[in-house]
């Protein structure tokens, strides 16, 4: 099945501290329903869990206890985003979060739990198909792809950023030729760098490239600057060192002839 044709909740919580295992609980939940580039329906609550928001999360989400006082609780939020998302794949970025503190109050309130191995995680996405970042917290990712954020920390806004993140790397993706939705959902769940189907057929467009010594048009990630740059280039030879591949091209942006770094270039296209 092509990922345009599945139905996806990206979610986001806020919660009153880190870990649920310590008794912490959410205070807020939301989720963007979407297909292929279409925002069906949005989900927003505070919900209030009869818990105070601890200092800490306060200075990272702002929710104080004014704010969830008129709240509805979590018997009523829950089964809501339930309905809301059924027979969609949930994503968020950092599962292990999101996923962890939505399971935790389906627990207490005695409901089927949502299985971990049916979510993709944008976060392992990020890591896998933008390889040697220095870091990939959300806001950073978002930056090095180009998209203007002010990461507020509130659960609807955190989805509205990671929806864009997710749309630029399943772009990413699609451009590299993997569109078979199980594909892209073992690469947002492995630890590779890139599913090997993703790197061949990379490979292959550049191997086609060097032979017919075409001018080619690539997305490029600077291992210099974390920095993502449209480029133009002839490819001249493909080279292995150690256990990375390497492109020789002229490139027209710096006017020479230039080592790319294969697993960096994100898109290519004549």
């Amino acid at each position: 099945m092509h990922i345009d044709q599945v139905e996806f909740t990206i979610f986001d919580t806020e919660t009153t501290g880190l870990d649920f295992a310590c008794g912490e609980r959410l205070v807020e939940i939301a989720g963007a329903r979407f297909k292929a580039d279409t925002v069906i329906a949005k989900f927003d609550s505070l919900v209030n869990s009869g818990k105070a928001v601890s200092a800490k999360a306060f200075a990272v989400n702002k929710i104080s206890p004014e704010m969830l006082q008129g709240a509805p609780g979590m018997e009523k939020v829950i089964p809501e985003f339930l309905r809301f998302s059924e027979n969609s794949c949930l994503a968020s970025y950092n599962t292990n979060f999101d996923l962890g503190f939505l399971n935790n109050e389906l627990t207490l309130l005695n409901l089927p739990l949502a299985k971990s191995n049916q979510a993709v995680d944008i976060l392992t996405l990020a890591r896998n198909v933008l390889p040697g970042l220095p870091r990939y917290a959300l806001w950073f990712v978002a930056e090095r792809l180009g998209i203007k954020n002010n990461q507020q920390h509130r659960a609807y806004a955190d989805v509205e950023l990671t929806l864009q993140v997710f749309m630029k790397l399943k772009s990413i993706v699609l451009d590299s030729g993997l569109s078979d939705f199980n594909d892209f959902f073992r690469l947002a769940l492995s630890g590779n760098q890139f599913k090997p189907a993703l790197a061949e057929k990379r490979m292959d467009f550049l191997k086609a490239a060097v032979e017919s010594k075409r001018k080619i048009f690539i997305e490029y990630l600077s291992a210099q600057n974390n920095q993502i740059t449209q480029r133009q280039i002839i490819p001249r030879l493909l080279r292995r060192d150690g256990a990375c591949d390497y492109l020789v091209a002229y490139c027209f942006l710096k006017q020479q002839e230039v080592i790319f770094k294969v697993e960096n270039i994100l898109k290519f296209s004549y």
